[in-house]
C-alpha cells in the first residue's frame, strides 16, 4: 500500500499526516486558522524528520480540495503541488465534505444501526448557508456537493426516514432551526487521517490530479464587497 503524505488546511483546523495501509504514522494539527501558511511547511519537514522518512519515498501527495476556506484551500493546494513538483510525485484531491463525513462515520460505528444512518458535514459559509453534502453509511453521496441556505424544511424528506448526524462548523445551524427527533449533532473533528482510505481508493485507480492545471474546489465564487 501507499505511503502518502496528508495536507488538510480547508477549515479553520489545519492539520498533516503520513499515513501507510491505513494507518496513520504520525499526525500534526493546529487549531489557528489565520496561521495556516505559516503551520504547512514547517510542519512537513518536522513530520518526515520524526519519522525519519525521505520525502522521494513518497508514494503521493493527497490534499482537500475543496470546498472551504478560500485562503485555506489555496495554502493547501499550492503547498502541496510544490512538493509534488519538487519531489516528482502524484497528486491526489480529494473533496473536503467526503473526508468530514469520514470523520461522522468513524465516530458513528459505536451506535446501534449505524448502517441505515445518514451523514451529512457542514462548513460555516456565512449567515445561515453552508456548503454540505449527504452521505449513506457506505460514503456513497446521497446529496451532491451544494451551497445551501438553511431553512425550517431543509433535509425534511431524508428526516422523515433517517437518522442524519450533523457535523462540521455550520451544522450547529441546523440544530437551531430544525426540530426533529432524528437530527443528531456530532462534535466529531475531522483531521488529515480521515483522508487515509479515501486517498488509498484513489491512488489505486490511478485517479490522480493534473499538477499544472488542478485547482481549488471552491463551490462558489468568492466574493469580496467594495466601495464604488
Amino acid at each position: 500500500m501507499p505511503l502518502v503524505l496528508y495536507i488538510d488546511t480547508a477549515t479553520e483546523h489545519a492539520s498533516v499526516c503520513l499515513g501507510r495501509d491505513g494507518e496513520t504514522i504520525a499526525l500534526r494539527e493546529s487549531h489557528e486558522q489565520k496561521n495556516h501558511a505559516s503551520f504547512i511547511q514547517p510542519v512537513i519537514k518536522e513530520l518526515l524528520s520524526s519519522a525519519s522518512i525521505d520525502p522521494l519515498t513518497l508514494d503521493a501527495i493527497a490534499v482537500t480540495a475543496g470546498p472551504g476556506s478560500y485562503t485555506g484551500l489555496r495554502v493547501g493546494l499550492a503547498s502541496a503541488k510544490g512538493l509534488c513538483y519538487a519531489w516528482k510525485k502524484p497528486l491526489i484531491l480529494l473533496n473536503t465534505l467526503e473526508v468530514m463525513a469520514q470523520a461522522l462515520l468513524s465516530e458513528a460505528k459505536d451506535i446501534p444501526g449505524f448502517q441505515n444512518m445518514l451523514f451529512c458535514p457542514m462548513i460555516d459559509a456565512r449567515r445561515m448557508e453552508v456548503f454540505t453534502a449527504l452521505y449513506d453509511a457506505d460514503l456513497q453521496a446521497i446529496q451532491p456537493a451544494s451551497a445551501m441556505i438553511l431553512n425550517e424544511l431543509s433535509f425534511a424528506n431524508e428526516l422523515s426516514s433517517h437518522k442524519i448526524i450533523f457535523g462540521g462548523s455550520g451544522s450547529i445551524k441546523m440544530k437551531e432551526i430544525v426540530r426533529h427527533a432524528n437530527v443528531i449533532l456530532s462534535h466529531a473533528q475531522h483531521t488529515a487521517s480521515h483522508m487515509l482510505s479515501l486517498a488509498e481508493q484513489a491512488f489505486a485507480k490511478a485517479e490522480f490530479a493534473d499538477i499544472a492545471y488542478a485547482e481549488p474546489f471552491y463551490l462558489k465564487e468568492f466574493f469580496t464587497p467594495f466601495k464604488k
